[in-house]
Parts: C-alpha cells; sequence; structure tokens
C-alpha cells in the first residue's frame, strides 16, 4: 500500500499533467465510472446468490 507521500506526489504529478480545471472534472468521471461498475458487478453477484438459493431449494424438495 502506497505510503502518504506516494500520494502526495501522485496527485502533484496529476495536477501538473491535467490542470486544475480538469482535475475535478476526471475525478467525477472516474466517481461515476466506479459506481457503475459497482451496480453491475453486485447485480451479477446477486443473479449468483439467487441460483444457489434455487439450487438448494431443488435439493431440498428431493430429499423429502
Amino acid at each position: 500500500m502506497p505510503g502518504p507521500m506516494s500520494i502526495i506526489v501522485i496527485g502533484v504529478v496529476a495536477l501538473l499533467v491535467f490542470g486544475p480545471k480538469k482535475l475535478p472534472e476526471l475525478g467525477k468521471a472516474f466517481g461515476s465510472s466506479l459506481r457503475e461498475f459497482k451496480n453491475a458487478t453486485k447485480g451479477l453477484v446477486d443473479d449468483d446468490d439467487d441460483k444457489v438459493d434455487l439450487k438448494k431449494k431443488e435439493e431440498q424438495k428431493e430429499i423429502r
């Protein structure tokens, strides 16, 4: 895990490369992309959980 000094250096380099006006826009775009990815992967995990629950129910019916 990067230390605090590494994060500061990365921030300064990003500020120099992209400029102070573009940096907040990039942060906002990154945040919305991350949120969308999180929601998409949550849907995949929920689908897998539903399949496991359905399979367990079927197995319990077979046992009875």
